[in-house]
């Protein structure tokens, strides 16, 4: 019973309905996130690296706290 008072009331509405292109658009960055991370995926791991993000990708580098960007 406690679940039931914890929902909220957008889960009671019925969810709306996507148009072609959102359907398409949703298919397409999916597609996108999947070539990313099977590249990601192919290169080698890095030993003794920051861990993390890329650095690259995201436009800063931290190291013990201190940011700098490119």
């Amino acid at each position: 019973m406690i679940e039931e008072q914890g929902k909220t009331e957008a889960a009671d509405q019925p969810q709306k309905q996507l148009t072609p292109e959102a359907r398409r658009a949703l298919a397409e960055a999916e597609a996108r996130r999947k070539l990313y991370r099977e590249a990601e995926a192919a290169m080698p791991k890095e030993i003794g690296g920051r861990g993390g993000k890329e650095p690259g990708r995201y436009g800063d580098w931290e190291v013990k706290g201190l940011t700098s960007d490119f």
